[in-house]
């Protein structure tokens, strides 16, 4: 009995493996993340695009939320709930330690829209504002072709929603030219305390010599950074440097 139970258990996992991939055949392909704003449709100007990103852009800003927006010609054979479901477990959008990511999926040639919320933002987006938002927002302004319109309109209202809810504050990048101060502060600090430092140090002794280092070092952290834990680690890293460089 043993054995024929799992010969069936066999058979079972045969056929399903057999059968599942033709059942996913022709199913759309969920694309890949490079931008906030996807038209796989075609449908938005440039400057209907740039408007709209520029919105998402903000939104990150000032909440911190990740919004994206994909437009499809259609997601059939699929529903539009298990393909935007299956893109946002892909995709993984939003803080990954907060959970607040939203996607917003339009299938153009289906009529049919979709919002996917992920935990954190589902106290200010529960299903019914969503589903609201898509018929009195996108809706409307899409049966006059309106796309772009009916996309920003959602988005404010989003954006509105998101603004109420205690989230963690956005972190503020760090911008290419933050990068290069920073890296031409250590490659000057670096050269600067390996040419000083023995120079003080024959002076005014190994401690003053150090203390004078570190602490120009700070001040000089500080004007460039702004930031007391940069200057102070600069400084004291300095004074450390100048007193072991060459020995007691």
């Amino acid at each position: 009995m043993a054995v024929s139970l799992m010969w069936q258990a066999l058979l079972a996992i045969v056929l399903s493996a057999c059968w599942l991939p033709g059942w996913a055949h022709g199913v759309l392909p969920v694309p890949a993340l490079t931008a906030a704003l996807i038209d796989q449709t075609h449908t938005l100007s440039v400057e209907e695009s740039r408007a709209i990103e520029q919105r998402l852009r903000s939104i990150e800003a000032k909440s911190g939320s990740q919004v994206v927006v994909l437009m499809v010609p259609t997601t059939a054979p699929e529903d539009i709930a298990p393909f935007a479901y299956r893109v946002a477990s892909t995709w993984k959008i939003g803080r990954k330690h907060v959970g607040d990511g939203l996607l917003i999926v339009v299938a153009k040639d289906d009529r049919r829209m979709r919002i996917e919320v992920a935990r954190a933002l589902e106290g200010a987006i529960p299903d019914l504002a969503a589903a609201r938002i898509i018929d009195q927002q996108m809706a409307p302004q899409f049966r006059q072709g309106h796309y772009a319109t009916g996309i920003l309109a959602a988005l404010d209202q989003i954006a509105a929603r998101i603004a109420g809810e205690a989230l963690p504050a956005p972190q503020q990048p760090t911008t290419a030219r933050d990068r290069v101060d920073l890296e031409s502060l250590a490659i000057f600090l670096f050269f600067g305390v390996m040419v000083v430092a023995p120079l003080l140090r024959r002076l005014l002794g190994n401690k003053r010599g150090a203390l004078l280092v570190g602490g120009g070092a700070g001040v000089l952290a500080y004007a460039v950074t702004t930031s007391l834990w940069l200057a102070g680690g600069a400084g004291v890293l300095a004074a450390l440097v100048t007193l072991l460089a060459n020995g007691p």
